[in-house]
Order: C-alpha cells, then sequence, then structure tokens
C-alpha cells in the first residue's frame, strides 16, 4: 500500500542515490551522514518552510508532525552567511550565473572571467537547480539555494553566501518547494 510514508522514504532513496543525468564530474563518494534524512524536529515548526543551520551544516524541509528532511549543506564562508528571514521568489532548473560585482572585487582571478555570465550546464557553479530568495523590501537578494558541480564542498563555509547541497539532493528538495515559501537562514 502506498502511503506518505512510503512515497517520502522512496524519493528520499532516488535522491540519496542520485541520478545519471545529474552526476557530477568528478568521482565522490558521499559520506552516509551527508545522505538526506527524516528526522524529529526540536521544537514547533509548521510544515512547508525551509531552515539552515549553518553551524551545522544542515537545511530542514519541513513537514507535517514535527518532522523534516535533513539536507547537509554548505554554507557562505566567514562574513558573507547572511541569516535572515526570505521568500522562494523564483526556481530555475540549469540556472545560469553572473558573479556579483562584490565577488568580482573580492577574488578577480576567478571571477572576472565570468562578468557577462555563464549558461546552465554541469559545470556551472550554481549546479542543477536553484531556488532564488527574495525578501519583501528588496526583492532578489542575490542569495541562492543551489546544487554544486563541486560536491565534496558540502559541510563547509566555502561560498560567496548561498546555500549549497549536491545537484541530486537540491533537485529534490527543488520539487518540494513551491515559489513563495518561507526560508530562514539561522
Amino acid at each position: 500500500m502506498i502511503n506518505r510514508r512510503t512515497l517520502l522514504t522512496t524519493s528520499l532513496a532516488a535522491a540519496a542515490l542520485g541520478t545519471p543525468a545529474l552526476a557530477q564530474r568528478k568521482t565522490w563518494v558521499m559520506p552516509e551522514d551527508y545522505k538526506p534524512r527524516i528526522i524529529n524536529l526540536q521544537g514547533d515548526l509548521p510544515a512547508g518552510e525551509v531552515h539552515v543551520d549553518p553551524r551545522a551544516f544542515a537545511l530542514y524541509w519541513t513537514l507535517p508532525e514535527g518532522k523534516a528532511i535533513r539536507y547537509t549543506c554548505g554554507i557562505g564562508r566567514a562574513g558573507l552567511y547572511e541569516s535572515g528571514t526570505f521568500h522562494v521568489g523564483a526556481k530555475k532548473h540549469w540556472p545560469s550565473w553572473t558573479p556579483t560585482q562584490d565577488m568580482i572585487k573580492r577574488d578577480p582571478a576567478s571571477y572576472k572571467q565570468f562578468e557577462d555570465g555563464m549558461p546552465g550546464g554541469p559545470n556551472n557553479p550554481l549546479g542543477a537547480r536553484a531556488l532564488y530568495l527574495f525578501t519583501p523590501g528588496k526583492g532578489d537578494t542575490f542569495l541562492r539555494i543551489h546544487g554544486t558541480s563541486a560536491p565534496w564542498t558540502i559541510a563547509s563555509a566555502v561560498s560567496n553566501g548561498c546555500v549549497r547541497l549536491t545537484n541530486a539532493h537540491i533537485a529534490h528538495l527543488y520539487q518540494q518547494v513551491p515559489e513563495g515559501t518561507k526560508v530562514v537562514l539561522h
């Protein structure tokens, strides 16, 4: 019999395995504790929200009945992680990417060559999917929850402020999260 638990478990198993279409360009074996799993939440968070705990390198997609799917994530390096409350203002499949002017100023050797942008694809730093974070007064914040072509960088603080997941995990989360979803970066 198919019920919600069976459906969630099956979909989590698929996300943990990844898919050939979202294959990474280098061989990397994901540690077992990095794989998504359903957990019991401590506290009372409504279902249908995204919460990121930077100290634990954890992204939580909240579910009914005090549960959540926990994904291991990478975060912004020191001074670049921006906590706050946002909403998903846009979703992109194989998004294009253009470094911000601040990124180019901080590291021109790495980013100047991409100032006109880069099309979506397996070598793009935003990976397979991206959730664009907006605020009511500002609109697009240039913060993203996105995949990565470098999955070995999850569980570390290396990005320019975005939250990153493996490509398989962002593809799974992307299917769950509608535009307008509340996102809290703690």
